[in-house]
């Protein structure tokens, strides 16, 4: 494509993605669905340049003052992903010459608002966290995700898997601590691969493993994933289960369950029952109380965790809908509570890096439910051998109360998990 022509494209993806009436991943989807006679190379500048205005609106949006023309294109401009003659072989002369006053902008001369890039409301909970850890999550915010791939171990195991990733021409490293996992350079097309259509691979971030880990569940038990959503935990926990026992997904959403249809039949599992109940008090929850053996609750949250792949998500958040949400979480931890039996294993996480969503609902469930004993999550990760896993973790008098995995420390998406045990 012509660069003229790309940056027109360009500037309209951004025009439609600012709207925030949808989450971007699925307006760029619905965009290259509408569009398809965009190339591999033009959809990934489109997508990169739209992501990359996100990460940095704040900045883009001071800078574009000094700009001309319409904004969605200013900021297309600044964001653009591609070399730099490329796209300057689009711009007037009087963009070129704005285009390279702005590249002169040091960073150091930059308020903290437009190098932090992030609202107002969250700036302060994230400071009294890190500290001087702060800054580091920041640039790893801006940096984007890589991809974590789980090996389904009842299918084949990592050391090869690897190899033919690597025969393949994709590089591939075990992840530091997820027994599961591979990590994987740049975007190849996965589901290409004689891997991914066999189901020996899912695309999983290592620290939802890792969730799914700490549920440790066994063979021939009853287990649930509360909210099982596209079912990738739900997978992970019913290779874990050897595909013996009995494994519930429950969500509230058919349409989330449908997506885990074609991932279930690629996985060889049997021992997976997805079910879509009404609410967290639905008939079909009654009748399993007391009955579990163990219970997962990914529970619907901010996802400021995912920030990284997700970054519209600090402009379509606001402190009032994490507030909202945190009576939500509570109510649906309570619910799930009532599933197990007595001995029976809660884990309760989310995908969020603020504390109201994290460590108050827990210390909130524990005062609450005096029959429910919390478990050390370092303790636990240490039992499964994990390496450093008092690293991964926070809380408590030990420091190792609950599981806390963040962008610039782990490499993973922000996760939080809190366990308890049921008492006899």
């Amino acid at each position: 494509m012509h660069p003229k022509s790309l940056l027109d494209v360009c500037s309209e993806l951004v025009r439609l993605t600012l709207k925030f009436d949808h989450p971007a991943d699925a307006i760029v989807s619905r965009f290259f669905r509408d569009h398809r006679s965009l190339g591999p190379r033009e959809r990934a500048t489109l997508a990169e340049t739209v992501y990359t205005v996100l990460r940095k609106k704040l900045l883009f949006d001071q800078l574009a003052l000094s700009g001309s023309g319409p904004k969605e294109r200013r900021l297309a401009i600044l964001g653009f992903y591609g070399p730099r003659d490329f796209l300057k072989s689009a711009l007037t002369e009087q963009e070129k010459q704005w285009l390279d006053q702005c590249d002169q902008v040091k960073p150091e001369e930059l308020m903290d608002r437009h190098r932090h890039n992030l609202p107002d409301w969250l700036v302060q909970p994230l400071k009294e966290q890190l500290g001087d850890g702060f800054w580091p999550l920041v640039d790893s915010l801006n940096l984007g995700a890589g991809l974590d791939l789980r090996v389904n171990t009842q299918l084949a195991k990592r050391e090869a898997v690897q190899k033919e990733l690597q025969a393949a021409g994709i590089k591939a490293v075990p992840t530091p601590y997820s027994p599961w996992g591979l990590r994987i350079e740049g975007k190849p097309p996965l589901n290409k691969l004689d891997a991914f259509t066999r189901g020996a691979i899912e695309v999983q971030d290592e620290g939802s493993q890792l969730l799914a880990l700490l549920l440790e569940a066994k063979r021939g038990e009853m287990v649930a994933d509360f909210c099982a959503g596209a079912g990738g935990k739900t997978l992970a926990i019913g290779a874990a289960m050897r595909s013996t026992g009995r494994l519930y997904a429950f969500d509230t959403s058919a349409h989330r369950l449908e997506a885990l249809k074609p991932r279930l039949a690629r996985s060889g599992l049997s021992n997976v029952h997805p079910a879509a109940i009404a609410h967290e008090r639905d008939d079909r929850i009654k009748r399993l109380a007391g009955k579990l053996d163990r219970v997962l609750v990914d529970a619907p949250c901010s996802g400021l965790g995912t920030l990284r792949r997700n970054p519209d998500l600090k402009w379509r958040q606001n402190l009032q809908a994490v507030q909202e949400m945190t009576v939500k979480q509570a109510a649906i931890l309570a619910s799930a509570a009532r599933l197990l039996k007595p001995g029976g294993r809660l884990v309760y996480a989310t995908c969020s890096i603020l504390p109201q969503e994290n460590e108050a609902i827990a210390e909130a469930f524990s005062t609450a439910h005096s029959d429910f004993q919390p478990l050390e999550a370092g303790e636990l990760l240490a039992q499964l051998k994990v390496d450093g896993a008092a690293s991964l973790c926070s809380g408590g008098e030990s420091g190792q109360k609950y599981l806390r995995l963040w962008p610039h420390k782990h490499q993973t998406d922000g996760f939080f998990a809190a366990i308890w045990q049921k008492k006899s």
